[in-house]
Order: structure tokens, then C-alpha cells, then sequence
């Protein structure tokens, strides 16, 4: 095998494909990445058997072939060339020499054969929206997935289709991230749990560009997303997902609405008391048209008024301020409605026509005081 490829070309495929290269597993061959010149083009592969990716490189091919790198120490190697053309040639005994300019490395490769290639998924049932929509959907909803795998539905997210309607879910157990989307067309109804990791490795492909389309397919056990010149495969979360809307409610004692900007900052500068890892919560007291909030720790304390408009009655209520500043970091609105029914039920932030709704579970503050 014979190929050409500008370093630039080479580097930004090399850091799609490592997205998929797992950091420990017992078959070496999925340390590699798979690079495939046996036809017309040149496609880099990884996968760690629960998500692989498949990207094209742009480049000539002089001599046809197959051959497996390991994956880290072949992005090191073309992270440090000079900005210049790459020729990457294999010899009979599966040896690989990288050339570019007067830097030459040689590194043993590996055969193909045994490497697990991408499966061959039907693509019939998919939608498509722009790259911009589904990297800010992951970004809004992909803080409230959980961290460990006790529940390993919760470390996934819900992709639910009803008619022209794409709605995404989160959650840990103490709050739920829901956003949605119209789409352009009516599709079939389809409800799949995604991986968290997944999304947040394409999250970091993904152009963002509105006007670059993404292609999304599904099947029983996977989802393939397909964009640019690079398919994504993932294996899908099994399992019936919670039900969400036994946890939604629309009644309320009391509704306010406040700059989110102003709200936001103001909670920021009351972790300056929060150590890290410590459960300190912040104490918001409402009445009439002013909120205070207050914080106490070993560290100092704080106190600070906002304005408000409020509907309903007066209410104190605490919560831990790193779920309130997660969620309000990723709206973009500049005025917010928070709907609260008791110091122990969730508080809602959402806007009118539920475009996205954040639920937040309260904590108990008794003696924080």
C-alpha cells in the first residue's frame, strides 16, 4: 500500500477516528486504526465495539491495500510532521513507513483480517437535521445524564420521534433535561436510548454549521449518524426508559420571571463559598417581587437580592447551585420562568411552548441555616 495525504488532511481524520480507540481492551487490534485503501478511497476505522466510526481522507492512493496502526502512536506521529504532504507506505512484512520531508518513521503494522469492521446497518428508517440543531441538543441536555454506570439507562439519553417531533431526554435522579426539536418532515414514532458517551464524542466532531446536514438512522440495537465524510455507529442502551411524563407537572403556587443572565451570575459568585465535592446549598427566598439568596459555609457566607416578578405565593426553597448554574448555562433565553409548587417538590425552568423544560429536585435546608 501507497498513499498521499497532506498532514492537515491526515490529522483531522486521525482525531475523529481516536474518538472510537478504546484506552484499555483485551484485543490489541481495536488499538489500531484500520486504514483501508483496498477500493477507490481512503477510509479510516475504529472501533471499541460499542461505538465505531468510519471516516473518509482525502489523498491519493498509489498502491492499493489494507493495514492496522496503532492508533496512539500513529496520531503522535503525524501530530509532529511538518505541514507538508505524508507518504504513507506499507511493505510485504506488514512494516509502514511515514515520510514527510526528511522525517521518516517506520512502525509494524498489523493484517485487516482480524479487525472489527463497522456492522452493515440497513439504513431505511432515519431523519435528518443540521449539525448546528443535534450539537446544541447534546450540549443542553448531556450535563444531566449519570456519571456511574448503577443505572446504565441513566447514562444514556432518550431520542423519542412522535410525527414531526424530536424530543430528547436526560436525567440523573436528581434532575431531567428535556429539549425539542421540529423537524422538517413527519416521521414514523421511534424510541431509543443513546449512549452518553456517544453523543459527547460526536458533539466534538460535529461542525455546528446550520447549513451541514446530519443523517441519523435506527435500528432495534443501534443508531448510525451519518455527516460530512464520517459514519458514527453506536450500540443503543437496552431497556424501557423512565416515564417522564408522570414526572411532569404543569400546577403551580408560584411563578417567577428573571433575568437568566443576572440569576445566573449571582449563583456563580455564591460557589465562591463551595469547596469542591461539598453539598452546600443555596437558599432562595421569594417574596413579593424580590428573591434573596444565601449561602453559608465554612469558608464565609452570602447574600444577594434580585428583582423579580412574581405570581402566586411567597416560598423558601434550596437547591444545590451546580444544577441550577448546568442549566441555566445552556439556555439562551434572556428572561426565564421558574415554576415552584413547595419547598420539597421540583422546581420546572421552561418557557412557553416547552421548547426545552429543566427539572430540578430541591434539597433539604434545615440545617444549613
Amino acid at each position: 500500500m501507497k498513499l498521499i495525504c497532506s498532514k492537515n488532511e491526515l490529522l483531522k481524520s486521525v482525531n475523529i477516528s481516536l474518538k472510537a480507540v478504546p484506552s484499555k481492551t483485551t484485543m490489541p487490534i481495536l488499538e489500531c486504526i484500520l486504514i483501508d485503501a483496498s477500493a477507490s478511497e481512503i477510509k479510516f476505522t475504529s472501533n471499541d465495539m460499542e461505538l465505531g466510526i468510519e471516516t473518509k481522507v482525502k489523498g491519493t492512493i498509489e498502491e492499493k491495500g489494507v493495514i492496522a496502526l496503532d492508533a496512539k502512536l500513529f496520531s503522535e506521529i503525524i501530530r509532529k510532521l511538518p505541514d507538508n504532504d505524508v507518504v504513507i507506505k506499507t511493505d510485504d512484512n506488514l512494516n509502514t513507513t511515514i515520510t514527510c520531508e526528511k522525517a521518516k518513521f517506520t512502525i509494524p503494522g498489523k493484517a485487516g483480517d482480524d479487525f472489527a469492521y463497522l456492522p452493515i446497518i440497513e439504513k431505511n428508517d432515519g431523519i435528518e437535521i443540521s449539525q448546528f440543531t443535534l450539537k446544541e441538543v447534546i450540549r443542553q441536555t448531556i450535563f444531566s445524564i449519570a456519571a456511574n454506570e448503577n443505572n446504565k439507562l441513566m447514562t444514556g439519553e432518550l431520542f423519542e420521534i412522535k410525527n414531526n417531533m424530536l424530543k430528547v431526554v436526560s436525567l440523573d435522579g436528581h434532575r431531567i433535561a428535556i429539549r425539542k426539536i421540529e423537524l422538517k418532515e413527519s416521521y414514523s414514532d421511534k424510541k431509543v436510548v443513546v449512549p452518553g458517551k456517544t453523543l459527547s464524542e460526536i458533539s466534538k466532531i460535529l461542525s455546528g454549521e446550520v447549513e451541514n446536514q446530519v443523517q441519523i438512522f435506527f435500528t432495534d440495537n443501534h443508531i448510525v449518524f451519518e455527516f460530512d465524510d464520517t459514519v458514527v455507529v453506536s450500540r443503543l442502551i437496552e431497556g424501557e426508559y423512565f416515564r417522564i411524563d408522570q414526572m411532569l407537572s404543569s400546577d403551580y403556587e408560584t411563578k417567577l420571571t428573571i433575568n437568566k443572565k443576572e440569576f445566573l451570575d449571582c449563583i456563580d459568585r455564591a460557589t465562591l463559598f463551595v469547596k469542591e465535592g461539598e453539598k452546600k446549598p443555596i437558599i432562595i427566598n421569594i417574596q413579593d417581587t424580590s428573591m434573596e439568596l444565601d449561602i453559608n459555609s465554612q469558608v464565609g457566607s452570602m447574600k444577594e437580592d434580585i428583582d423579580i416578578e412574581k405570581e402566586g405565593k411567597d416560598i423558601m426553597i434550596g437547591f444545590n447551585p451546580k444544577f441550577l448554574i448546568d442549566a441555566l448555562k445552556v439556555i439562551d433565553d434572556e428572561q426565564i420562568s421558574i415554576y415552584l409548587v413547595n419547598p420539597k417538590a421540583p422546581c420546572f425552568i421552561k418557557d412557553e411552548n416547552e421548547s426545552y423544560i429543566y427539572l430540578i429536585l430541591p434539597v433539604n435546608f434545615s440545617t444549613a441555616r
